[in-house]
């Protein structure tokens, strides 16, 4: 199996036997009109996955770029760096310890230092699990790793197909669920710590999906006294979970 130092693969059989093997894909990129018998059988088999797969359709010259002019027959699939968890499992570990759960999602990240910052900070502050959705999302690859220090190595990250059905779940457990917004009346100390919580932080051009926002249970905001508008997200990422950190701690 062909495979560059980025964790790419290259090439219609190396990418189906990945397909085939279970191995974590983080996306497949595909030749725009790409057509042929054995493409159409990686298509059947991405379709029939137990995993939903990423696939994106791009010109000629990015899967060129990508792969540095190789033979790559029209397909490049990017592999995981990580083993991704299941959020089930680990609500229900954390609540047989008799932990309050400590969970950080993050919307529409794409920024893979961001991602990576984001990610230490979260390990260091006791985070149970980052939430990652599938689509829009920085690729967890080997910058994003290097930038957490290898956090991302260490914290559970756990991928979310439909953040709708995601928030439901957490409301099942009853999960209170926070989000870092500039449009919030109340400040993020308001925050109740000792509860099973969520924070959720958005991109930040644009925030927070709104039909996240939607479904989230309180907006809380971090002031912000110059004349920028806001902090960098992984900067308020920090100030969220550490605040979270400073009422366990204390007690409050």
């Amino acid at each position: 199996m062909k495979q560059t130092d980025t964790q790419l693969i290259y090439g219609l059989r190396p990418v189906m036997e990945a397909v085939k093997s279970g191995k974590g894909i983080d996306k497949i990129f595909v030749q725009s009109n790409l057509q042929g018998k054995l493409y159409l059988e990686l298509k059947n088999m991405i379709a029939q996955s137990e995993e939903t797969i990423s696939v994106q359709y791009v010109p000629a010259e990015k899967l060129d770029r990508l792969t540095g002019k190789q033979n790559h027959q029209g397909v490049a699939a990017q592999l995981s760096l990580i083993e991704y968890h299941d959020i089930e499992q680990i609500i229900t570990q954390t609540k047989q310890k008799g932990e309050a759960l400590f969970l950080l999602m993050l919307d529409s990240i794409t920024d893979v230092r961001n991602l990576g910052a984001i990610a230490r900070s979260a390990e260091c502050a006791g985070v149970h699990a980052l939430i990652l959705p599938r689509q829009a999302t920085a690729p967890v690859n080997q910058d994003a790793v290097r930038t957490s220090a290898g956090a991302l190595l260490r914290l559970p990250v756990c991928r979310i197909d439909n953040p709708k059905t995601f928030l439901n779940l957490l409301k099942s457990y009853s999960i209170t669920t926070y989000v870092a917004s500039e449009k919030a009346q109340e400040d993020y100390t308001s925050m109740k710590a000792e509860e099973d919580l969520m924070i959720i932080m958005g991109n930040e051009e644009k925030g927070v999906n709104p039909q996240i926002v939607k479904q989230a249970d309180r907006l809380v905001k971090i002031p912000v006294k110059g004349s920028i508008e806001s902090l960098n997200v992984s900067v308020a990422a920090g100030i969220m979970m550490y605040e979270v950190v400073r009422q366990r701690e204390k007690g409050l």
